[in-house]
């Protein structure tokens, strides 16, 4: 049995904990939400409330770190660009406060959820060797974030950029629905479900994959207009309506390495 922190167990974090609890193994998760601990605890999880911010840190940290051999980062830099100034750099400042924390502990294994927004609007194949150049703050920030995981030595750190993240209860053709004159209609999409994010993470962990960067996005490519449009279609809600012109972002992340590296197949049933 392997104890697993899992700090942050939202949307993603909470199902897979629920999968790992699943395959034997011991899982400390933390939420910011006092409401959420009885949640966690009710699948099975060792629940800790944990607020990580830029100038200070829950002092449960400790606890939830103890024992654990890996943990798993997966919390949002929640950037809403509203304020650009005072966000600067807060996301990295919080990764900065919790490095000595894990240095202190005894989890000498963590795996970064990040995202290919790290790359920007690159107009190409973007593989693991494309050098990221990020257009958004967030971006920006779970870059720097990245380096400062991977530079450290007392333990190793695997990075895994995630596409646009879809599931049951998530999925962007709800926002699309019934829009008018959308933009980038021949842009490929670059998506992935939350069943193949779980996945990945396990596989990843069952198969000792430390020190790597992994792009994590369907081999599923199909344009905007016609995905959208189709899918729309299946749920029955209102066509999105796009603009005539032709896009200008023709960006397609490769998940190679994924498929050779890991020998993982995605679930394209989901899409």
């Amino acid at each position: 049995m392997t104890q697993i922190s899992i700090l942050g167990c939202g949307w993603l974090g909470l199902p897979l904990a629920k999968k790992l609890i699943e395959r034997g193994n011991s899982v400390n998760g933390s939420t910011t939400s006092e409401n959420k601990l009885s949640i966690l605890k009710e699948v099975g999880i060792n629940s800790f409330l944990v607020t990580l911010e830029s100038e200070s840190i829950s002092e449960s940290i400790t606890d939830f770190l103890t024992k654990s051999e890996i943990l798993i980062i997966d919390i949002p830099p929640k950037l809403r660009g509203n304020n650009p100034d005072t966000e600067k750099k807060v996301f990295v400042a919080k990764i900065e406060n919790l490095i000595p924390f894990i240095e202190q502990s005894t989890a000498k294994k963590v795996l970064f959820v990040s995202s290919t927004s790290v790359y920007g609007n690159e107009n190409n194949i973007i593989t693991e060797q494309t050098t990221p150049n990020p257009d958004t703050e967030s971006g920006k920030q779970l870059l720097s974030a990245e380096a400062l995981l991977q530079k450290n030595k007392q333990f190793e750190t695997t990075i895994l950029r995630f596409g646009g993240l879809i599931g049951e209860d998530r999925h962007p053709v709800k926002t699309l629905s019934g829009k008018e004159n959308l933009e980038n209609p021949d842009a490929p999409v670059n998506l992935i479900h939350q069943t193949d994010c779980i996945g990945l993470i396990y596989e990843i962990l069952y198969q000792s994959k430390w020190g790597e960067i992994f792009n994590a996005v369907a081999p599923f490519h199909p344009t905007r207009e016609m995905y959208y449009t189709e899918k729309a279609t299946a749920l029955n809600l209102p066509l999105p309506k796009f603009s005539p012109e032709q896009s200008q972002i023709k960006r397609i992340v490769s998940s190679e390495k994924i498929e050779t590296s890991l020998k993982y197949q995605f679930d394209l049933k989901n899409y």
